[in-house]
């Protein structure tokens, strides 16, 4: 064989029908080979010559005269076979070759004497005929295996091979798949791709800015920004009534395993609309997606609970439906106790709830009851109150308080049974809530009671304002141009509690997929709701100006959403953390292990910007 590539032209083989005949992918033509186990009749490309390129899997030699090569690229694996009947300097080159060592090979696919049902090409291999190593390469710090047990930070030191691992390169593929759903989906419906700014001027949207400085207007600064929130309403301003953008923002905020520090997101606007019209818009994307994707059926409309429901029941203004135990009322039931915890927080003004966490008796024993109260006491409970139905007499931890008869009426209240724990909370509706909303979704998930599937709903009708405990003010719960509800307008001065948004979330399974509102479009409503916020005019003039200006030039009524890009890949993917869906992952502390940054620079850049380092 020539030492060149010229005459070698890649058809592709090594993985399923969809990568057939790429440029990059080696996947094997439609109908060939994709039956596990085939026959040679069965498989349409025995005896074709084909051309294949990627990395070496693995090498195994058998005997002095039988090599198999495991190669792999993207789209899957297929065997190279190098037996008697090879060339004497092709099968030499097999002998060099390890793992992930750059081939390029050309041979007879063959039906294999031992079909592998494991791989869509196990019924077939190539005998190689013709061969180059375009690269050989080192061993690598860790296997490179989808069940890979090297540990995270070394896998993110090297992300170049940890990227080669299929189930990562699975999940790449599907999430380029999403964005481009996404693009036919909006544009078929009548969507403009517009682009906005990265370098914008920093305004205030709940989370930190990052910062970028202007040599050329030293002691000022760009902001990145955190969403296209201003930019997309001017864009409605401007006439382009459907806009989308698959945009990227950026939050300096703490991360977890469903954040990153920059991310991508699904941004959409649209004028002439209320909320159904976004609503619907969003519920036909989702819809699409999950069945061009992963064949499932979103019936549709999708639920839609309020916020105030939501909290009620779930504890969480992103719940998880998919099971029950919801969050019971009991104050009324337990007012009239000599239980000192209960009687302090209602005589505050406080509630007293319960969630029952059915038929757990038997795996929450004493010991694990001892561990959820820590786990309580470490999100912020002073400790949990429970009634443990084990035996045939209900165990109460708080019996002693309770008049004659109160136990059965408790047990009637929260629908308990034999079998069930009945953890309760007391306090501010706020605090008792979401710790109750925790305790439930730990413990389904413990019990493994959670079932695979997706539960998608609307969260609408967010509160307009949320109550400052340090401050004793009233904050805007949303971006400030966030429409009150139209029977709430009178509410705005005299009963802020009272004000509820034109405001929505997309949740599956206990996930914010989206979060989305009309906008203000009017001006005199717009400066109302800076002044009930505490802007000053220089304030909003600073903050707003070029936004609040452009109003006075007539807006048409819009709305829209951003769809977390990554979030929806994570959870299409079935993935644990935004890190198995982003190519090149930020980790806790922001930073990337792979190149480093953030990392200092030199003093000159520094001097260039007019900045100091204290």
């Amino acid at each position: 064989m020539a030492e060149t590539m010229g005459s070698m032209k890649r058809t592709g083989y090594c993985g399923t029908a969809g990568g057939a005949g790429s440029a990059g992918g080696v996947g094997i033509a439609a109908g060939a080979a994709a039956i596990p186990g085939g026959t040679a009749a069965e498989i349409a490309n025995v005896g074709d010559t084909v051309t294949v390129g990627g990395f070496v899997k693995k090498s195994r030699r058998l005997g002095s005269n039988l090599i198999f090569i495991d190669l792999r690229d993207r789209t899957g694996i297929v065997q190279l076979a190098f037996d008697d009947s090879t060339p004497r300097d092709v099968f030499e080159k097999a002998l060099q070759c390890r793992s992930e060592f750059v081939l390029i090979a050309s041979g007879e696919v063959r039906a294999r004497e031992k079909a592998n049902p494991d791989i869509p090409t196990g019924a077939v291999e190539i005998a190689v005929s013709e061969m180059k190593i375009l690269s050989k390469a080192e061993t690598t710090p860790f296997e490179i295996v989808d069940d890979s047990n090297a540990n995270e930070e070394l896998r993110l030191k090297y992300r170049y091979l940890d990227l080669r691992r299929q189930v990562l390169q699975k999940n790449m593929i599907t999430r380029g798949k999403i964005t481009k759903i996404a693009r036919d989906y909006f544009y078929d419906n009548g969507f403009l791709e517009l682009d906005t700014p990265c370098l914008m001027k920093s305004t205030p949207e709940g989370a930190r800015d990052y910062l970028v400085p202007s040599r050329i207007h030293p002691g000022e600064f760009y902001a990145l920004p955190q969403s296209p929130q201003i930019y997309k309403q001017l864009l409605m301003i401007s006439g382009f009534d459907r806009y989308v953008q698959i945009a990227k923002c950026f939050r300096d905020e703490d991360l977890r395993a469903d954040r990153q520090p920059e991310f991508m997101q699904i941004d959409l606007e649209m004028s002439f609309v209320d909320v159904d019209d976004i609503l619907n818009t969003a519920e036909g994307f989702i819809a699409k997606l999950f069945d061009e994707v992963l064949g499932v059926n979103i019936p549709l409309p999708l639920p839609r609970i309020t916020y105030t429901e939501a909290m009620e029941k779930y504890g969480s203004d992103k719940p998880d439906t998919r099971f029950g135990n919801t969050i019971e009322d009991v104050t009324e039931v337990l007012k009239d106790t000599e239980f000192g915890v209960f009687n302090i927080a209602i005589s505050e003004g406080g509630v007293v709830c319960a969630v029952n966490i059915k038929n757990s008796a038997s795996v929450y024993t004493r010991k694990e009851m001892d561990k959820l109260i820590e786990y309580a006491k470490g999100i912020g409970a002073g400790g949990i109150p429970y009634i443990r139905w084990a035996d045939e007499k209900p165990n109460c931890s708080f019996a002693k308080f309770l008049p004659e008869g109160k136990l059965d009426e408790i047990l009637t209240a929260t629908g308990a049974e034999k079998g069930d724990i009945i953890l309760f909370a007391a306090g501010k509706k706020n605090k008792v809530l979401p710790l109750l909303g925790a305790l439930r979704n730990v413990t389904a998930a413990k019990l493994s009671i959670i079932p695979d599937t997706f539960n998608f709903l609307w969260v609408v009708d967010f509160p307009f304002f949320e109550f400052n405990e340090e401050t004793s003010n009233w904050d805007a719960m949303h971006h400030p141009f966030t429409m009150p509800k139209d029977e709430c307008l009178e509410y705005l001065e005299t009963a802020p509690e009272k004000v509820f948004a034109k405001a929505f979330d997309l949740v599956v399974n206990g996930t914010e997929l989206s979060s989305g509102s009309m906008r203000i479009t009017d001006y005199e409503l717009q400066q109302k709701m800076f002044r009930l916020l505490g802007l000053t005019p220089e304030e909003i003039e600073a903050k707003f100006g070029f936004l609040v200006d452009a109003y006075k030039y007539g807006a048409p009524p819009h709305g829209g959403m951003g769809i977390g890009l990554d979030r929806l890949a994570m959870i299409v993917c079935g993935a644990d953390s935004l890190r198995d869906v982003t190519a090149f992952p930020k980790v806790q502390n922001a930073s990337e292990l792979m190149s480093g940054c953030p990392s200092p620079v030199d003093s000159d850049s520094l001097d260039i910007l007019g900045i100091a380092i204290k």
